[in-house]
């Protein structure tokens, strides 16, 4: 029964390759099957690396790290002192020592974001507490404006 169905398959892929131009056309050998799943690298490739000129890919993915870096991995808690940092580290250690300092950093953030909500609270009701209040302000602010303009209009003549 599955034979019956790859042969209407592959007639039907004939006529189909009919229709198209050469150059979109399959080479003669491709396989034209639908592979259902993810894809996967293949196995030939993952068992050698490239090399570049010489660098093996231990070199590659190591580095000498700067002053900053060197900041940054003490302040993310990688390393207690800058004397434990070692003069080659990889990319890798890097990158999360990089990402724990800016979960840190958002997390200071968020937490100055609410002391700073809290301090307008508490400001907000206090000055309610004492009339203030922004309408208030501004009729207060209009009444001295047409008292200075009354006050310039008497004193032009």
């Amino acid at each position: 029964m599955t034979q019956g169905f790859d042969g209407a398959r592959g007639r039907a892929t004939k006529m189909l390759e009919r229709n198209v131009p050469s150059i979109l056309r399959p080479t003669k050998g491709m396989d034209l099957k639908i592979k259902r799943g993810f894809c996967s690298k293949s196995q030939e490739g993952s068992k050698q690396k490239p090399e570049v000129e010489g660098h093996t890919p231990f070199t590659m993915t190591r580095h000498k790290p700067s002053d900053w870096e060197k900041k940054v991995l003490l302040w993310s808690g990688r390393f207690k002192k800058a004397d434990d940092i070692p003069e080659i580290v990889s990319h890798e250690l890097l990158d999360s020592a990089r990402n724990k300092l800016r979960v840190k950093i958002s997390y200071v953030m968020i937490a100055l974001t609410i002391l700073g909500c809290i301090v307008m609270v508490i400001k907000g009701k206090r000055a309610a507490e004492r009339h203030e209040s922004l309408a208030t302000q501004n009729l207060e602010k209009k009444a001295r404006w047409r008292e200075e303009i009354a006050q310039s209009a008497s004193a032009k003549p």
